[in-house]
């Protein structure tokens, strides 16, 4: 035997007749904060502090991987050069 309820009601109504708290204010408060800090930040992600933030690092690690390459290059260049 199988017995359905449709229930129609909406979410507080629900969470009242549950019993369940009403943690309105809390997700509104906690809201307001998220936003508050987004646009905070929102200066932060500007095109223009993005590349000072990340062409300083970008630009050593590239200096690093010429190094890398470089060194590699002359390494395998020596190593052929006593082969012969």
């Amino acid at each position: 035997m199988k017995i359905t309820f449709d229930v129609d009601c909406t979410p507080e109504e629900a969470r009242t007749f549950f019993g369940l708290p009403d943690v309105k204010a809390m997700q509104d408060s906690v809201l307001k904060k998220a936003e508050e800090r987004m646009i905070a930040n929102l200066d932060a992600m500007s095109p223009e502090a993005l590349l000072k933030m990340w062409l300083p690092a970008g630009m050593q690690g590239m200096e690093q991987m010429q190094k890398l390459f470089w060194a590699g290059f002359q390494g395998n260049k020596a190593h052929a050069a006593r082969e012969k």
